[in-house]
Formats: C-alpha cells, sequence, structure tokens
C-alpha cells in the first residue's frame, strides 16, 4: 500500500509515522427553479503525513498521489515548528464491525438521479404550482488507506447517497422557505416520503398566525432539536473540556439535565453519515454515552487532547468532534405534545444557529420555520420571531420527549422535544 510507503520513508527521520490515503469520485444532480442545472461527476484525492520527530508534530498534506518524498519532507520540516506530541500512536487493533458500504448506490444511474429530482419536483408542484422548486440527488463511493509506525493498518472501502427537495413560495411580501433532505450510506432512500414530508412544511404553514411575545412552551421538531445540540457538541468536546471553556468542565458525574434525558455518540449504527469501524487516527470506534438519566458520564477525546488531559480517547479523532449523536427516545406521541400545549411555538428551522457565544449554550437565534400552537392545535406559521434561551437550562425544564427518533440533517437521531418554556420576541 502507498501509506506503508510513505510511512516507511518518514521513519528514517521521525520517531513515530502516520499516513492516510482517500480518493472518492462523486456523482451529483441539480435543480433550481424548477429546472434541472447540473449533472456532474469529480473525483478528489488526499495523502496525509503526521509525524512526530523529537517530541513535536509535523504535519503535510497533498492532492498529489506521486508525491511521496514531497509530502514526507514536508511533514518533517513542519515538525521543527511543531506542537509537542502528547501521544503515541496506537497499535493494530481490529475495529468493530459496522456497515458503510452498499453496492445498490453504485448502480445509480445519472438518469435515475435525474427522475428522483423530477419526480420530488412534481410532487410539490403539484400541491401549489407557484412554489419555485429545488432539488437534487447525489452519491459517492470512496476508498481509504491507513497505516502508522506502530502497526496499526486497515483499508476501507464507503459509500453514500442522498436526496432533498425545497421551495420558496412568495406571496407579496411574505417569503416562506421549506423543504427535507436525507443522506446516509444506503442507496434505500424513498424520495416520494422526502417530497411529501416537504410539502407537509408548506401546508402547515398555508395561513399565518400572529403571536404575542412572552416565555412559552417550545416544542422542536427532530430537525430543530438542532437548536439544542450546537451547544451540546461544543461542551462535551474534549478540547473545550480540558481549556475550562466548555460550562460542563469539571462535572462528570453531576446531573445538568432532567432525569428522562440521554444522550450519546455513537459511530456504530449500520448506513450511518458518520459511522465507520475507526476514527481518523486509526483508534476502533466507540458507543460513548454522554448524558445518561441527566448525568454527565463522558466526554469526547482525539489522541492529543487525551494526552494532555489524562484521559483515554474515545475514538473521535481528530477534533474530538461527535460522529452520529442519539438521544433517547422518550414516551410521549408528538401529537399529544402539541395537543398538551395551550399556547406555544413549534420549531422545525431556525437561523444565525452559531452565532454570539454558542459553547455557553446561549442561543439567540430568528424562527425560519416554526409554527403557532393555540389549545392543542397548529393554527399556522409564526413571523418576525425570535427565540432565546440556554441549552443547559433547558435541558432541565424538559417537558416531554418524543416517542419515536428520526434521522435529522443526517448526523444525528432525535424524537420531537417540548421545553417547558423559552423566550419568544415577536416583532
Amino acid at each position: 500500500m502507498i501509506v506503508s510507503r510513505l510511512i516507511e520513508k518518514a521513519m528514517r527521520k521521525a520517531q513515530g509515522a502516520q499516513a492516510s490515503l482517500g480518493q472518492s469520485e462523486s456523482t451529483s444532480v441539480s435543480f433550481e427553479n424548477d429546472k434541472l442545472k447540473s449533472v456532474k461527476t469529480s473525483q478528489s484525492t488526499g495523502m496525509s503525513v503526521k509525524v512526530i520527530v523529537d517530541g513535536k508534530i509535523g504535519l503535510s498534506h497533498t492532492t498529489d498521489i506521486e508525491d511521496l518524498d514531497g509530502v514526507v519532507a514536508r511533514a518533517l520540516e513542519a515538525a521543527e515548528f511543531g506542537s509537542p506530541a502528547h501521544f503515541v500512536f496506537p497499535g493494530l487493533q481490529e475495529g468493530p464491525d459496522v456497515k458503510v458500504y452498499d453496492d445498490a448506490v453504485l448502480g445509480v444511474t445519472k438518469e435515475e438521479m435525474v427522475h428522483i429530482g423530477n419526480e420530488m419536483i412534481t410532487l410539490v408542484k403539484e400541491y401549489n404550482s407557484d412554489i419555485l422548486v429545488s432539488a437534487g440527488a447525489g452519491k459517492s463511493v470512496s476508498k481509504a488507506q491507513f497505516a502508522n509506525s506502530a502497526g496499526m493498518a486497515y483499508g476501507t472501502e464507503t459509500t453514500s447517497f442522498g436526496v432533498g427537495v425545497n421551495g420558496q413560495l412568495v406571496r407579496g411580501t411574505d417569503i416562506l422557505l421549506a423543504g427535507h433532505g436525507f443522506g446516509w450510506k444506503k442507496r434505500e432512500i424513498d424520495h416520494v416520503e422526502i417530497a411529501k414530508k416537504a410539502t407537509e412544511w408548506f401546508k402547515m404553514a398555508e395561513k399565518i398566525a400572529p403571536i404575542k411575545s412572552g416565555d412559552m412552551p417550545v416544542v422542536f421538531t427532530p430537525e430543530g432539536v438542532n437548536v439544542l445540540l450546537l451547544a451540546l457538541s461544543l461542551g462535551f468536546d474534549g478540547k473545550n473540556v480540558f481549556l475550562g471553556a466548555s460550562p460542563i468542565s469539571g462535572k462528570l458525574g453531576e446531573k445538568i439535565a432532567c432525569d428522562a434525558f440521554s444522550i450519546a455518540d455513537n459511530p456504530l449504527l449500520d448506513y450511518a453519515s458518520g459511522s465507520g469501524k475507526y476514527d481518523g487516527e486509526g483508534v476502533p470506534h466507540q458507543v460513548t454515552p454522554l448524558i445518561e438519566d441527566g448525568v454527565v458520564k463522558n466526554f469526547l477525546y482525539d489522541l492529543d487532547t487525551a494526552g494532555r488531559a489524562g484521559a483515554k480517547t474515545t475514538g473521535n479523532g481528530v477534533g474530538c468532534s461527535p460522529t452520529n449523536l442519539v438521544i433517547k427516545e422518550g414516551d410521549t406521541p408528538y401529537e399529544e405534545m402539541v395537543k398538551n400545549t395551550r399556547q406555544g411555538l413549534l420549531v422545525h428551522d431556525v437561523l444565525g444557529l452559531g452565532q454570539g457565544n454558542p459553547i455557553s449554550g446561549e442561543f439567540s437565534v430568528n424562527v425560519q420555520l416554526g409554527y403557532k400552537i393555540e389549545n392543542g392545535e397548529i393554527v399556522g406559521r409564526v413571523k418576525d420571531v425570535m427565540l432565546a434561551g440556554n441549552t443547559y437550562e433547558a435541558l432541565k425544564n424538559i417537558a416531554a420527549i418524543g416517542d419515536r427518533a428520526e434521522w435529522a440533517g443526517g448526523s444525528f437521531l432525535s424524537p420531537p422535544i417540548r421545553i417547558v418554556r423559552l423566550s419568544v420576541v415577536a416583532k
């Protein structure tokens, strides 16, 4: 393998080395404003070398697969000015079984993807021909090689497939944006169901419902739960914890959420977007509980951060980022959540997430797609509304968790969640 040759070259001067090679081919089809915009195929290659020389890290990357000597030389040079290495490369370990490759993806033709896009557009426009619809479908197949000087070596092959549709409806000065999509490592996606879900968000928004400012119950759809997940992703990042930037630093074993709330990082779900046998550092993936019954159980670490913190890597390298975040289902049907809300807000999508200081848990976002709940019914879409609160306070004040989780955004699996109250500001 090429990576083995890179290791051999690097170890002439380094005390440790890691090499990776990734190659992928992608095909995508996109529609814009009801019309086919592009059909394209692209290929990409990336080769990386990481070395440890005199206790310092050097890293180099190239897209030139022939540049073995050059990429190694640049990594060795970079080590002279690199940061201290707080880890050793892991030895040979067998990763867990997880499905990340589906032969059926390879058989998807451009013509089939064009058909999928056309059919989704037709279904949305059958509901309302005034909606300007955009859609897309894409597939890819990737191959990767990995090796390090400690004897770890493996090769993987993965596939991915995704479809999506969204639309814009202009009525006077009102602009409504809605859509739905899904992607994972398997061909099996019901694009008709995707279009139906997108259409449902439009139907629910036919009426505009005025809403008054105030503290009120908020129901987050699985997609809307992302408002809360951003702070958790940052808060459980081992680097933020080690540096003391996370508000949950030093809170292992402490209760930070209601008893019903549990969330885990799970890269072992078959075909999920973030799944795989190994992380980017050759460490076998594992399921890592983050919060169980409201109690902090673990943080996410890569090799370097774990070494600095005196902890063990959780297989979340490089960068301590989550793979697939999974929130445990509760026992309340979504319909019952809405029915039990006398006056409140249903949040599906927001604008401005990540602005400000999200690591603290604080959020103040514009509700891009939200609906007023009145006397247990969704009565229409809200406009010019902001939502504000704190993720960690919200987790302590969960009124109900849905009994059915859904993939949202491809990387997190969540049921709907009802918060006792959050601040809603209407213009």
